[in-house]
């Protein structure tokens, strides 16, 4: 058995090794047993650092945003950049993320299937809420700066960002396979960007 290690210590090793084993399967078939053999610790362990199964679920879904969205925001944040270079910026360290942590997708997806409410629920929506205000204010941003079309609809156009991204990782989750998703993610972003840009204004033919 392993050495004894502070709380919080063991708690990190826990959250990783739920991470490692949702990276292949679906976090509802993980037990505590799984990831009391991933660190070599007996099952009963592992309850002296989280109550439930559950809290363990909650603590991933807590990592997640921490690191994800510190992420973004600092690429979003990068100098000398337009906000439409930010949101392009946003989209593959998004990818770049689900490619090194790919059981995080599979426990979102997993949780926003569920019909009732629950607390693991409410802090993937709160992940959510973040992501979306991040958005909204890059989007914002790039139509003060003119890139986006007048026309364009700010709230579609987050749904498509957001969508663009689950559409890749979904995709990649049922081939099993991520090696293609960054540079699927860079073809895609490339679409989703000129639907946004303000179009080149026809030239008027003078009539002879």
């Amino acid at each position: 058995m392993r050495s004894k290690l502070k709380s919080e210590d063991r708690q990190a090793e826990l959250v990783a090794a739920a991470l490692d084993l949702a990276a292949t399967q679906s976090p509802s078939e993980i037990t505590t047993g799984d990831l009391a053999k991933v660190i070599g610790i007996t099952q009963g362990a592992v309850f002296k650092h989280f109550d439930s199964k559950e809290g363990i679920w909650l603590a991933v879904v807590d990592w997640a945003h921490q690191v994800l969205m510190l992420k973004l925001r600092q690429v979003a944040e990068g100098e000398n950049q337009t906000a439409l270079q930010s949101l392009r910026a946003v989209f593959m360290a998004h990818i770049s993320f689900v490619e090194q942590y790919p059981g995080v997708p599979r426990l979102i997806f997993q949780e926003l299937q569920h019909p009732k409410r629950t607390p693991l629920k409410d802090k993937v929506q709160l992940l959510m809420t973040d992501y979306r205000q991040l958005l909204m204010g890059l989007l914002a941003q790039a139509h003060k700066e003119g890139v986006i079309a007048p026309e364009v609809d700010m709230q579609a156009a987050e749904v498509l960002f957001i969508g663009a991204i689950q559409g890749l990782v979904m995709q990649s989750l049922m081939t099993g396979s991520l090696e293609k998703i960054k540079q699927q993610a860079k073809t895609v972003f490339s679409i989703y960007e000129a639907g946004l840009l303000v179009s080149a204004q026809p030239k008027v033919r003078k009539l002879k």
